[in-house]
């Protein structure tokens, strides 16, 4: 396929408001791909080249690509920032500038480079690395927009910046792929259970493409790619979490990063430095995932080395990382913990801040996939692979969690009771009977927090959408109060849905806090708010930010509201952490923030 074809495909679906109509686009670019390049496609759709758990970066910010524009169109840099100014959108500067720069016509008459041959190239910028790379990576870049018709450069120079945002998601390219074979969306959870045990869209879609429904339901988990991890649900009490589960086992919840380790002892892998924080210049294949799929290995060396005396030749566990004091052994907060994710001064970190992993969950063991298994079975093998004694006040970094199976309210109160004491933040319940449900949400995991009198059952993962300046001593800070909101993932408005206000907050952070958010939010401005956000005109921010900031939001309760987007707003709202370690597909939703309103209706 030619990449004109493409961009025309996207810019059909940009201009789309209706997801069904999106997904018929989506359905007829796939028909029209080959099976050896619709890999590609999916990725340079979405605006990647890669699965997000490989890691790979462009490393050239919008100033970068500003300079690729010029010297692409042989126009002066403050022209191009001045266009950019103006319109705010990249894509938008190159459809304007390319029809006035003196190589108008040339443009013109580009086009004939293939999917594969533009694919190539940007995957050549972005591994390009070393002395000099910058500005080789300007002038590659700007070759390659000289040789695309001016619609093909506009999305084209959103893909480094990850600015593609057209408006659709891994589970629309899932959509698009049924609708490709069937005319409607009947092999959706056919698909979705291949992508949810091997988180690769793009090599669903190669395989479904080339093989069909047979080549799908083949899909395993395999090592070194993410399993989409399950979650949990909430229930509003003890007593009603007995109701439903019945027989159970009840886990502590920890505060932590949620981690997923891959692990094979017979593959060895070259470390990217001279040697890692133990001296080795190798080690056995190890992956750690976070819980939206980043791979997280390089900055957790202690893990990767525990994992060496596993008494297994391959493993994939499910577990939650948290933060210790090296001289108390006292588990420390999220907000704590989070300061081990970094790339820099890693080594001096960890000695700092060893970390422990309480290990819940294991996937595979010895080349054999368990998810299928009933978390009863798999919790014996986990049992056999971790040694029991290993307790909480240990000092090994891999820890079985402990469990204890009951039937009854009040020894699942007394539990609560003992976990909140250790500073947890309450129980995890899961059925015995059941398989592991990657990816999915349902009442198979179900948490019970804390929750005190006149407070929520439970906090909100909400998404900054925007601040307002400050008045007084918070002009210092630049942020007076800010905006956060919830998502509806069902709308088109954007990838992952719209995003809907639900709070203005202005009280409850400390000094230090509101320097923070203003620093993050300086990172994430844009020049006007983004089209997926919904919010009253009344609640309009003076500084709009991407939606990438996660924030935990505690509140006394959620209320009916007549301004916020979903008809709900939270009542004293006030921040309790940042969560670096989730993204917006990760942020509670406008039907989990309903649900939560009939949870409280019930407490109450």
């Amino acid at each position: 396929m030619k990449f004109k074809k493409l961009a025309e495909y996207l810019e059909k679906i940009e201009k789309t408001a209706s997801r069904l109509e999106m997904t018929r686009h989506l359905a007829e670019l796939y028909q029209e791909a080959s099976g050896e390049e619709i890999d590609q496609i999916v990725y340079l759709s979405l605006g990647n080249l890669r699965p997000k758990f490989e890691g790979i970066e462009f490393n050239l910010g919008e100033k970068m690509i500003l300079r690729v524009i010029a010297g692409a169109y042989g126009m002066e840099l403050k022209k191009v920032e001045a266009e950019y100014k103006k319109r705010g959108n990249l894509g938008e500067v190159v459809k304007t500038l390319g029809v006035t720069s003196p190589k108008a016509d040339a443009f013109r008459r580009a086009g004939n480079l293939s999917v594969a041959e533009v694919y190539k190239k940007l995957f050549d910028i972005a591994m390009d690395e070393g002395q000099g790379s910058q500005d080789r990576k300007v002038n590659n870049m700007a070759r390659l927009l000289q040789d695309l018709d001016n619609l093909s450069a506009g999305f084209t120079v959103r893909i480094p910046v990850n600015n593609l945002r057209l408006g659709f998601s891994e589970m629309t390219v899932l959509d698009g792929l049924s609708w490709m074979a069937k005319g409607d969306k009947s092999l959706r959870p056919d698909l979705e259970r291949a992508f949810n045990v091997n988180a690769d869209i793009g090599k669903i879609a190669r395989i479904f493409k080339q093989e069909g429904l047979k080549g799908i339901s083949g899909v395993k988990a395999i090592l070194g790619v993410p399993i989409r991890p399950a979650k949990s649900e909430r229930l509003p009490s003890a007593e009603k979490i007995v109701e439903k589960l019945s027989v159970f086992a009840v886990e502590g919840k920890w505060d932590g990063l949620r981690v997923q380790i891959h692990y094979d002892k017979g593959k060895y892998v070259k470390l990217a430095g001279q040697e890692d924080l133990f001296g080795a210049k190798k080690r056995n294949f190890v992956r750690i995932f976070s819980r939206n799929l980043d791979n997280m290995t390089e900055m957790f060396p202690d893990i990767a080395k525990a994992c060496e005396s596993l008494p297994v030749k391959s493993v994939i566990l499910d577990g939650e990382a948290v933060g210790c004091d090296p001289k108390t052994g006292k588990l420390l907060a999220f907000q704590e913990t989070v300061q081990r994710k970094r790339i820099h001064g890693v080594g001096q970190k960890a000695e700092e801040m060893p970390i422990k992993v309480f290990i819940y969950d294991i996937l595979l063991l010895n080349g054999e996939n368990l998810i299928e298994k009933t978390f009863r079975e798999r919790r014996k093998l986990l049992e056999k692979t971790l040694n029991h004694s290993q307790s909480l006040g240990s000092g090994q970094v891999l820890n079985l969690a402990d469990q204890e199976i009951i039937s009854d309210v009040k020894r699942l109160r007394e539990l609560m009771t003992k976990y909140l004491k250790m500073g947890l933040e309450g129980v995890m319940c899961k059925k015995l009977t059941t398989s592991y449900q990657a990816g999915a949400r349902n009442f198979n995991w179900v948490k019970l927090k804390k929750a005190t009198e006149g407070e929520l059952v439970d906090t909100i993962d909400c998404v900054v959408m925007g601040h307002y300046l400050g008045k007084g001593k918070r002009t210092g800070f630049g942020v007076g109060a800010f905006l956060v909101g919830v998502v509806d993932p069902t709308s088109p408005k954007a990838s992952s849905g719209a995003v809907g206000s639900i709070a203005k907050i202005g009280t409850g952070l400390t000094d230090e806090q509101w320097r923070e958010l203003a620093t993050r939010c300086k990172k994430l401005e844009v020049n006007k708010k983004p089209e997926e956000y919904l919010v009253d005109k009344n609640l309009d921010c003076d500084v709009w930010v991407r939606p990438e900031l996660i924030t935990e939001i505690l509140a006394d309760e959620i209320t009916r509201s007549p301004i916020h987007a979903f008809g709900l707003a939270l009542r004293f709202p006030r921040l309790v952490n940042f969560r670096d370690d989730k993204n917006l597909s990760e942020a509670t939703s406008r039907k989990e923030l309903e649900r939560l309103f009939k949870l409280q209706k019930i407490t109450s």
